[in-house]
């Protein structure tokens, strides 16, 4: 895996757990009105494999998933990003949401790369 600077660690940590939170808000929610779950759990559960092995690989947090459950989560979040990079392109310059979405896909390109350095 590549190497970072300790502030970029940090903001895609951040990114990443927000992004968990929000996943986490909405499976909740749509589970309360009885919508189809499928998509945002499988997001959830990618990005917290995703996170989890960052933290592994920066702050020597142990992660144990099998193969399976790492491949699965590197496919999720390859397929999350070209949305994101949609949203990008639409998105103002220096504006707070563009922001938000470069840190976004600079996270899960870093956990992408975590997760495929793990099926190695």
């Amino acid at each position: 895996m590549r190497t970072v600077s300790p502030e970029v660690q940090e903001l895609t940590l951040r990114s990443l757990e927000s992004t968990y939170t929000k996943l986490s808000n909405a499976y909740k929610s749509m589970m309360e009105k009885g919508s189809n779950t499928t998509l945002v759990e499988k997001r959830r559960d990618a990005i917290k494999v995703g996170l989890e092995s960052l933290k592994d690989v920066w702050n020597g947090e142990e992660s144990f998933y099998n193969k399976e459950d790492i491949l699965q989560s590197k496919e999720i979040l390859q397929s999350i990003i070209p949305s994101i990079e949609k949203q990008l392109a639409k998105a103002k310059d220096g504006s707070p949401q563009k922001t938000v979405n470069e840190r976004r896909v600079t996270a899960l390109k870093l956990a992408i790369e975590s997760l495929a350095d793990r099926l190695q």
